[in-house]
């Protein structure tokens, strides 16, 4: 029958326990998510890691934008919109997030 063209296979969709890093569920209220050149809007961070976070907020978002999220008051994170659906928008950081405030972050309960 000859072999097969693998080209065409399709791939069965990735569920989110397949990440590579482990996101930490958090419910932080005070979040704040920016894009450039718009204002700030309020953010519900949802879950992190190290490497990025899902926010929940009500800002038009798109998936490709650039962001600028802010934390517990801490410094600006700037990251990447890699989805966006239903209000929520997972987001991978430039740089991966200082240890410290990774832990403070998961540690915090409203």
């Amino acid at each position: 029958m000859g072999h097969m063209n693998l080209q065409f296979l399709e791939a069965a969709p990735a569920w989110v326990e397949q990440r590579k890093v482990y996101r930490h569920p958090v419910a932080l209220n005070r979040a704040k998510v920016r894009k450039l050149g718009q204002p700030s809007e309020p953010a519900m961070l949802i879950d992190l890691s190290i490497s990025g976070c899902r926010i929940e907020t009500d800002a038009i978002l798109m998936k490709g934008d650039r962001l600028w999220l802010r934390f517990e008051n801490g410094e600006a994170l700037v990251a990447k919109a890699i989805w966006c659906r239903d209000g929520q928008v997972g987001c991978q950081f430039d740089a991966t997030l200082d240890k410290g405030l990774f832990r403070a972050l998961t540690l915090i309960t409203e």
